[in-house]
């Protein structure tokens, strides 16, 4: 374990480690996913005094010149602070879904298949919480999607959760460290940085300050509803789903959001891709409300035939579509 200094910003950072590392993982041994930046620098330092045995996973996407100077640097400051290991990644980033998805995608894989068996911590803070339940919230696609980061989603987790991003940046100046500052992380290419910089400070001066902290309280409300309605869900399931078929009329006695859930889980089961709320309820009108309408198609499926729903003598069934695509 390191020493540091006890200044209030990197105390509150440490007691948040603290707090996940005895929830959940008591051993000790972690990994860190370690960027560079503010907030991935003060977790490092607090994981280094806070664990056993820390780890730090750097990531290098090759998107910048001289990026593998930054991760090297990074990797350094880790073993510094009094990381056992430091190990710099280097990805390719490529993939659909904009450069921002790409990059998340080839960051996770890496940081998994580097891990071990150790939880990998990553650096994302309150504000990074009000963010997520933001983008969430411009889907539209029901609860499920703002509920925001949790804590501890094996092998992520995220101890701080319920720290504002100005204390990570206080804590690296408490302890003598200056963070890299990722370009991208300023560029009005990513909505997340419109988020972050034109509209959260818009809502806390409109709405009196407090709002990323009720976004995140927000989140953390619905996920704990969800849980309940998600355990109803799999009970439910157990009942109406019969060689691979649902029982529409068992089914239609559940609550909406209970039936729902049942139905997205035995889509995305049976190999949904991108299901979204216009098609989940499409499906749902198949047991609730039917009238003998025909298939629902839905995301899946192979490059001949699309994926689709049917309903045929009281029961729902997936498969591919009859009919080639034209």
């Amino acid at each position: 374990m390191t020493l540091l200094p006890e200044e209030p910003a990197i105390l509150e950072v440490r007691h948040a480690v603290r707090r996940w590392i005895a929830a959940h993982a008591p051993d000790g041994e972690i990994a860190v996913g370690l960027s560079g930046g503010a907030d991935s620098l003060a977790l490092t330092a607090a994981a280094a005094a806070e664990a056993r045995s820390v780890c730090a996973l750097v990531v290098d996407h090759r998107l910048q010149p001289g990026s593998a100077d930054v991760a090297d640097e990074a990797a350094a400051r880790a073993r510094a602070l009094g990381c056992a290991s430091a190990e710099v990644l280097p990805v390719d980033v490529t993939g659909s879904g904009g450069l921002e998805a790409a990059a998340r995608q080839a960051r996770y894989r890496a940081l998994d298949a580097a891990r071990g068996t150790r939880p990998v911590l990553l650096g994302h803070t309150l504000d990074d919480q009000a963010e997520t339940v933001l983008l969430g919230l411009s889907r539209g696609s029901g609860g499920r999607s703002i509920w925001g980061m949790s804590a501890y989603d094996s092998p992520w987790g995220r101890p701080l959760l319920d720290v504002k991003r100005a204390v990570t940046r206080q804590a690296c100046a408490e302890l003598g460290l200056s963070p890299h500052e990722d370009p991208h992380n300023a560029s009005p290419d990513f909505v997340r940085v419109r988020l972050r910089t034109e509209v959260l400070p818009l809502l806390e001066d409109v709405l009196g300050g407090g709002v990323a902290g009720a976004l995140a309280r927000t989140g953390e409300h619905l996920r704990e509803e969800g849980a309940v309605l998600d355990a109803m869900a799999a009970d439910a399931e157990a009942k109406v789903v019969v060689n691979g078929e649902i029982d529409a009329a068992l089914l239609v006695l559940s609550a909406p959001p209970v039936r729902r859930r049942v139905l997205r889980s035995w889509l995305l089961a049976a190999g949904a891709r991108g299901l979204g709320d216009t098609q989940l309820r499409a499906v749902d009108d198949l047991v609730a409300r039917w009238r003998g309408q025909g298939q629902v198609a839905i995301g899946g499926g192979t490059p001949d035939a699309r994926l689709v729903v049917r309903r045929r003598r009281g029961r729902l069934n997936v498969g591919l579509d009859d009919r080639r695509r034209v």
